[in-house]
């Protein structure tokens, strides 16, 4: 058991028989009342996201989740398929339980899949993952790091605000938590 004031965001835990995952956790004081816990949580079987808030004391059954080193693989029916590392099992995970990290997936990428028991419940990306620039304007002559920027559509499909320099053909480095351009990759 685990109380609401020691959730964090990454921990899992069981309520109400769903498998919930803490997106962010605030501790609150507000100036009149009891402190509260603002929580964005994700429901991993469903998907479904909430903002609440409990009460700092309330107790909760921590889930304990498993990982395994595995490679994706391709997408087919609405299904990607990884393989475990070590002893070569495949995996079908659909892409509404991992449509938020899927428009980063590369073929031959290696990424962490979550277990709660036998029951894959998502899948745990790199801190940044570098892609492909294929399209974007032209770059700008004399253009900086600092500019508004200019949206470009990456090898997976994903797009997103780059410096005016950034060339198609270029390999960037992304953050997958926002999604957002970290640096130019070497190539």
């Amino acid at each position: 058991m685990i109380s609401a004031v020691d959730l964090r965001a990454g921990m899992t835990f069981v309520q109400d028989n769903k498998l919930i995952k803490v997106m962010s956790a605030d501790h609150h004081k507000p100036g009149k009342g009891n402190t509260v816990m603002r929580l964005k949580l994700k429901d991993l079987r469903t998907g479904a996201i909430t903002d609440t808030t409990m009460h700092p004391d309330v107790k909760l059954e921590q889930a304990i989740i498993d990982t395994k080193n595995v490679q994706y693989l391709y997408t087919q029916d609405q299904t990607a398929v990884f393989m475990d590392l070590e002893s070569y099992e495949q995996y079908e995970v659909p892409l509404d339980l991992i449509s938020d990290e899927a428009k980063f997936l590369e073929e031959n990428m290696t990424v962490k899949i979550d277990f709660y028991g036998d029951e894959v419940v998502g899948i745990t990306l790199p801190t940044t993952v570098t892609l492909e620039v294929t399209d974007t304007q032209p770059s700008i002559k004399g253009a900086t790091v600092s500019g508004s920027g200019k949206p470009a559509t990456l090898s997976t499909g994903l797009v997103v605000t780059v410096p005016d320099f950034v060339n198609v053909g270029d390999m960037l480095e992304i953050n997958t938590q926002d999604g957002s351009y970290v640096k130019r990759a070497n190539k």
